[in-house]
């Protein structure tokens, strides 16, 4: 079996910085001084571990307060920024801190990439443009990346994200801004070029900043070849390393055989049959030791694994055993495993799922290993009888078992529904739903719940394998993560689209997701007077809104959905200005004038005086209402948003050009 280990696996550039910048202060520490990394200063469980065991202090920084105040002379404090940055506003007090008390000092381990997207974020401000990132909103590089831009942001997580919120017009309120698009620096290089031309497609003034590390290109465009060569991958680093993630989606593209790790330690030790080459890549973050501790392991693995094929035909099969095979075929009816012998092992569907709806072909397929247990072997058949569940019974009960104890959400699709609830089969086990549980209401349809996959936890373990589970319970929890997400992150001028729940005489409540309403006051629907809500809005249907004002204490929301663009007054502004010639309609007649629609939403004040070139007694003699007229604008009072029109200066204009003509385009009539 060959082993490959990726060149770019391990410690990039800007990681490689950080870690030295931490080796140097620790090396340059004085007696009594603190050292202590802004977060943890890479995505790496086992090197923060190794940190904290040598002394550094992981600080938050809610405690740079505290670390500043307790430094002295004797006890210095030194304070490293992560190499995924921070934002505008810590390293502004990092350096308040650091002019107020000359004990304390920081450096900024800040990655080049990532600094040259703040100073991009920060040099391409202006009220005319807006920032979109491509990457983990989450992830604190972005949230340092938005910081540095003094005006409205959006993240995106992918291509399709972008997708959704641009089409077919552009993202609401921002089609009359220029976008401003960067990447975080770990994002999929395909990813990006979609997002690029996605973006380019309805915004043709769009600017746009190719921010991926060129690291991270290479490390992925490795990964790629090298998981279309291997049948087994192995991508080590940090749970939370977000270009670990990456690097096992690409590569599970390529190979199947993908399996995430965070160190040796997690590796089962277990190599699928039929492996000839194995692949190693490990993420920006992954120290080299933890590669070639990986390394080492496989290697030892392997010298096991080529004398374990040598003497497989040896192997003798006996009822009772548990062994490992490779699928060979797959039905509906059974599976038929290579287990390494003269003997052909065969699983009916029977003995790997109760569930009358588990289809064997959409869970397995050729190459698959399985573990199984020996119910009857027949030497002169040449063939062994196998069964999966009593393998996953025990083992998957446990599982049950231990996750009732830790709270552990777990997911599968409803099998049916009987009589008081509904089962969800997990593994070989059957869990019971009561309806009370189910998060149907009360004396709802539960067949619409059957072919769902749905969220549960374990509530209660009876004897006899008898497992009693909670959907409601998930749901529950989730709504109120998902309320505290929501205020958490509210602010002013955000807008969310939601959807229209009811209406009163004096707004509309607006369901913007979780549970939570938002109201829009009669006001702020429409720049016209109306009458009811149901004169703009329908119940049912979405509605983009902003928030214009919130209460968290009070739970309440105050939102706007009329916007500045879509004012009438100043649609009016942007196109007429005085002395213009606009056609109008007469919309009402009063004893002093006539009121005329310029545009929806605006009028404008025909005074009596101006109507006709003789006096008048009343509108009436010469105008009446639905008439259309030319007349010209005289005067506009923005103040108090009113517009004065004259027909009388138009009919001058014509008596002037008269009076002008040469006699001899005369008629005798004039």
């Amino acid at each position: 079996m060959k082993i490959t280990v990726a060149a770019n696996a391990g410690f990039c550039f800007g990681v490689k910085r950080a870690t030295d910048s931490l080796e140097n202060a620790l090396r340059a520490a004085v007696p009594g001084e603190t050292v202590a990394t802004l977060g943890h200063l890479i995505h790496n469980e086992g090197y923060n571990e190794a940190l904290r065991r040598r002394g550094v202090l992981t600080a938050r920084e809610e405690d740079l307060p505290a670390l500043v105040g307790r430094a002295d002379a004797a006890h210095p404090v030194t304070v490293l920024v992560r190499a995924h940055g921070c934002t505008k506003e810590t390293e502004a007090a990092l350096n308040r801190y650091a002019e107020e008390n000359p004990h304390f000092r920081w450096l900024d381990c800040t990655c080049p990439y990532v600094k040259k997207i703040h100073r991009i974020a920060n040099d391409n401000a202006g009220a005319d443009r807006f920032l979109i990132i491509i990457g983990n909103e989450r992830h604190p590089e972005v949230v340092g990346i938005r910081s540095w831009f003094p005006g409205e942001t959006v993240v995106f997580p992918d291509a399709d994200a972008l997708r959704l919120a641009i089409m077919p017009n552009g993202i609401v309120g921002m089609n009359k801004k220029t976008p401003v698009m960067v990447a975080q620096t770990t994002l999929n290089l395909g990813n990006w070029t979609e997002c690029q031309k996605m973006l380019k497609s309805i915004y043709t003034n769009a600017i746009i900043f190719d921010t991926i590390c060129r690291v991270t290109e290479e490390r992925q465009s490795e990964a790629k070849r090298l998981a279309g060569d291997c049948d087994l991958m192995l991508v080590i680093g940090g749970r939370e390393s977000s270009n670990t993630a990456k690097l096992a989606e690409i590569c599970r593209s390529a190979c199947p055989q993908t399996v995430r790790i965070a160190s040796a330690a997690e590796w089962d030790r277990r190599i699928p049959m039929g492996t000839r080459h194995v692949g190693i890549v490990a993420g920006a973050s992954t120290p080299r030791n933890e590669i070639e501790e990986v390394y080492k392991t496989m290697s030892e693995m392997n010298e096991n694994f080529e004398k374990m094929l040598d003497e497989t035909q040896c192997v003798t099969l006996n009822t009772g055993d548990v062994v490992t095979g490779t699928v060979t075929q797959v039905s509906d009816a059974e599976l038929q495993l290579d287990l390494g012998t003269s003997v052909t092992g065969y699983i009916k569907a029977e003995q790997i799922s109760d569930d009358p709806a588990f289809k064997l072909t959409e869970h397995f397929g050729k190459g698959d290993t399985v573990e199984a247990f020996v119910i009857r072997v027949s030497d002169l058949e040449g063939v062994a009888e196998l069964s999966k569940k009593r393998v996953d019974s025990d083992r998957n009960w446990k599982n049950i078992e231990e996750a009732c104890e830790n709270k552990t959400v777990l997911e599968g699709k409803v099998a049916e529904a009987v009589k008081g609830g509904v089962v969800i089969y997990t593994g070989a086990n059957r869990v019971f739903i009561p309806a009370s549980q189910s998060g149907v209401p009360k004396d709802g349809d539960l067949s619409v719940l059957v072919g769902t996959t749905v969220k549960f936890r374990i509530i209660e373990v009876k004897p006899g394998k008898k497992a009693i589970g909670s959907i409601r319970l998930v749901q529950r929890e989730e709504r109120k993560e998902k309320e505290a997400e929501f205020w958490a992150n509210i602010e002013v001028g955000k807008v969310y689209t939601g959807i229209v729940k009811s209406t009163t005489s004096y707004g509309a409540f607006v369901d913007l997701g979780c549970g939570i309403d938002g109201m829009v006051h009669l006001t702020e629907l429409s720049w016209k007077h109306i009458r009811k809500p149901e004169d703009v809005v329908t119940v049912g249907e979405p509605l983009t809104v902003y928030v214009k004002s919130f209460d968290p204490e009070k739970k309440r929301i105050s939102l706007g959905y009329k916007t500045e663009e879509s004012n009438p007054w100043n649609i009016f502004r942007a196109q007429y200005a005085i002395g213009d010639v606009v056609s109008v309609k007469i919309v009402s007649l009063m004893p002093f004038g006539a009121f005329a629609e310029i545009i929806d939403g605006v009028d404008g004040l025909i005074h009596i005086s101006q109507i006709a070139l003789q006096r008048i007694a009343k509108p009436s003699d010469v105008l009446e209402v639905g008439q259309i007229v030319d007349a010209r604008i005289i005067d506009i009072d923005d103040e108090r948003q009113k517009v004065s029109l004259s027909i009388r200066s138009l009919l001058e204009d014509e008596v002037a050009a008269a009076e002008a003509m040469p006699e001899e385009y005369m008629t005798e009539e004039q």
